[in-house]
């Protein structure tokens, strides 16, 4: 026991190169620094280029520089890709995700390798990669270090790909014609529809289906899987999982008290717009986002615009110019902005909690990104829910039918502006029930941080069997 006490973790973390991967490694890399590990934070040269230019940062800044000055031995590194600075890795996504694969694996490698032999104080013992990387337990076990996967998305989720053997067995993996049936044999989630299912199991591209499934199965290897979830949010499906591997709910990981000023990773230039929110009454603010990745078609924008128009509600819309599946540039409806002078904001990107957590906020039209939810449960502003694909499908069940802390924007995909106009104003005016729910669900995620919490005593936990798992190792 004295021996495992007297350990000093030092955990290598590698996230994937996109924002809502790379925001919960950030806040985990605070979380255990804090709780004595040492941190190699690794980041792709090219998502390091452009946090710098998002944060106007000089090329050799590190972003965790405060921490470090807060006493956090949190250690910076930055490698290759495989690619070209220059390279269009989004317009590029298929060979961009094959070269994540074989090339970047190709440069942790080296990089993993060069800093054991350099034989930092202390060794490294651990490496926690991103769930959704492919090779996690081929570096883990060439070095013989601790193998940990972190899983950012919800348990549920992780519980659906685990069980895609069953979901074959049953016809209803990549089928459209059985929407109507429910799924009630997937091991601890009693009931789901097939359109709830990620949409990897549904009909996504062949390269990421393909992608994806690898890295279930090298998640599956892992020593340990930690989770950006909470236990008392999705209890059975947790337990379901634990009796496959070590799981520990640890979420919501996050920045001290969620709306502290923290690391910064924006990998797009975000301005502050709370001078605009002073001005609107308390409860009277619609925010509307669809995340750094998803694409829309121009149709869909056209509805969604003429449903706001059709409200009346005051706004703030974060369009990122890259938005449309086409690529054009001409996203709103003519005359849109004019129309809505004064009660509405259009603007390229924002910091989503500082708008979340503004009085003026009271509901948020999200495509249901795991992060966004989390965010906006913290600081309780129900939701209108508008999945685009991946896990965002299986969240909208999540948030609507299960937690009831939110409403459709739509059903199955056909968007209408009236429709719109009328989901809108469920959340902005008669949202009583999800008010009340999103109250405590918001108690639930205050509470698991507590130093009595699920997810402070699921983090120890963890510290403890990874201390345990490395003593093992040597």
């Amino acid at each position: 026991m004295e021996l495992k006490e007297h350990i000093q973790p030092h955990a290598v973390l590698i996230p994937v190169p996109l924002q809502g991967h790379i925001n919960p490694f950030t806040h985990l890399a605070m979380k255990l620094a804090s709780k004595g590990f040492t941190i190699t934070f690794v980041n792709t040269e090219s998502t390091h280029q452009r946090i710098a230019k998002a944060q106007s940062l000089k090329d050799d800044d590190n972003p965790f520089s405060h921490a470090e000055e807060s006493g956090l031995d949190i250690r910076y590194a930055r490698i290759s890709d495989g690619f070209p600075l220059s390279f269009d890795r989004r317009a590029n996504a298929s060979q961009f995700m094959i070269g994540l694969t074989h090339v970047f694996q190709a440069h942790v490698d080296d990089f993993i390798e060069n800093l054991v032999l350099s034989k930092p104080n202390p060794p490294v013992s651990c490496i926690i990669t991103d769930s959704f990387h492919v090779w996690g337990s081929t570096i883990a076990r060439k070095y013989n270090l601790v193998n940990v996967s972190f899983w950012t998305e919800p348990a549920t989720v992780l519980t659906v790909f685990y069980n895609t053997d069953l979901l074959k067995r049953n016809g209803h993996f990549g089928r459209h014609d059985k929407y109507d049936d429910t799924i009630s044999y997937i091991p601890g989630i009693q009931a789901i529809k097939p359109e709830d299912l990620p949409s990897y199991c549904q009909d996504a591209d062949p390269n990421e289906t393909k992608y994806v499934f690898k890295c279930i199965e090298d998640a599956q290897k892992a020593d340990i899987v930690i989770g950006n979830t909470v236990q008392e949010l999705e209890s059975s499906t947790i337990l379901a999982l634990q009796e496959q591997q070590p799981f520990y709910a640890i979420g919501p990981i996050c920045p001290t008290n969620f709306t502290k000023k923290t690391i910064s990773t924006n990998l797009l230039p975000a301005t502050d717009y709370t001078n605009w929110l002073n001005t609107k009454q308390d409860g009277t603010v619609l925010y509307i986002s669809f995340g750094s990745l998803a694409n829309l078609s121009k149709q869909d924008i056209l509805e969604i615009a003429q449903g706001i128009l059709i409200s009346k509600v005051s706004f703030i819309w974060v369009l990122r110019h890259n938005i449309l599946v086409s690529g054009e540039r001409n996203i709103l409806p003519l005359g849109f902005e004019e129309e809505t002078a004064g009660r509405g904001l259009v603007v390229p990107w924002c910091s989503q909690l500082a708008i979340l957590s503004h009085p003026s906020v009271r509901g948020f039209l999200t495509h249901c990104g795991w992060n966004s939810i989390l965010e906006s449960i913290w600081c309780k502003v129900p939701m209108v829910c508008f999945p685009v694909s991946g896990d965002q499908l299986t969240n909208r069940k999540l948030v609507v039918d299960d937690w009831r802390i939110g409403v459709n924007l739509c059903t199955r995909g056909l968007i209408r502006r009236e429709v719109v106009a009328e989901n809108i104003g469920k959340i902005m005016n008669n949202s009583d029930e999800s008010r009340e729910n999103i109250d405590k669900t918001k108690m639930i995620l205050q509470n698991a941080l507590s130093d009595e919490g699920s997810s402070e005593k699921n983090l120890n936990q963890f510290i403890q069997d990874m201390k345990n798992k490395i003593l093992q190792k040597n």
